[in-house]
């Protein structure tokens, strides 16, 4: 979703819908409006923050590879979540290429532990975990899973299965062309261990959980991937998101999954 010349221009549409209709919030997704207007309402930002915080502006850091739908569905949840506006208020969205109108609700499968967790290094793990569903191998999504953060407990609940590709490398998550490098690691079994700064300590991790004293619940249906995800986020205070063969991405904290998204859906 990137910028282009008729954004100014859908922004002013936006704000003289706004001035028209009785909506409660406006949602700003992948424009960073260079002069930020004096709005009387609240303003949801999804994208990078800004210098210059206004009072009434939100920040949602969410990577734009969601897609509009779900962007905009998460918007309406955080919205009713922090009661920046109620279920069912109009509320008006743009983005660089579209223009509409929503009434709150909550329908996107997002918890409301899922919006506390939003900053850098998290958003950029999922993007990543969206992109190999997207991309895979060959067509098809790779599953795997990525824990961030707690590490010290996160490798004491763990062994390598494989020799670790990444000891000795300071590859980071923040830089972009370590991408390729992790995704080729995908295929190993095991997780990839993140630390909150971002840096991959290792892959090819097996999560050792004694799933008989770790009490979690998932649905129905998910295997032993989700299990270790849930279970390794239940014993330590990490988050994991997990990438299944059918492409459906997750997010579990505190052994339950706060959020579900299959970006090939889409």
């Amino acid at each position: 979703m990137k910028e282009n010349g008729y954004s100014a221009i859908l922004l002013k549409k936006a704000i003289e819908l706004i001035n028209t209709l009785d909506t409660k919030a406006l949602v700003i997704i992948g424009i960073q409006p260079k002069n930020l207007l004096k709005m009387k309402i609240p303003v949801v930002i999804i994208g990078n923050e800004a210098e210059e915080k206004p009072v009434n502006f939100h920040y949602l850091q969410l990577p734009l590879s969601l897609g509009t739908k779900n962007l905009v569905n998460l918007a309406s949840s955080f919205m009713i979540t922090n009661e920046i506006i109620h279920e069912k208020d109009l509320f008006v969205y743009v983005t660089p290429s579209s223009l509409g109108i929503r009434r709150a609700e909550k329908t996107v499968k997002a918890k409301d532990e899922f919006f506390l967790q939003i900053e850098h290094i998290f958003r950029e793990v999922l993007e990543l975990a969206i992109e190999l569903s997207l991309e895979g191998r060959e067509g098809k999504p790779v599953g795997t899973i990525f824990v961030i953060g707690d590490t010290r407990n996160v490798i004491r609940h763990s062994y390598q299965m494989v020799p670790n590709p990444f000891k000795g490398y300071k590859i980071n998550i923040l830089d972009r062309s370590t991408r390729e490098i992790i995704k080729e690691f995908a295929f190993l079994d095991g997780a990839f261990v993140i630390n909150k700064s971002g840096r991959v300590l290792c892959a090819g991790r097996y999560l050792d959980i004694d799933l008989k004293k770790t009490a979690v619940r998932i649905p129905s249906g998910l295997g032993s991937r989700h299990l270790a995800a849930a279970g390794i986020s239940k014993l330590t205070k990490a988050i994991a998101i997990t990438v299944s063969e059918s492409g459906v991405v997750r997010v579990f904290k505190n052994g339950k999954i706060i959020f579900e998204y299959n970006p090939r859906l889409d």
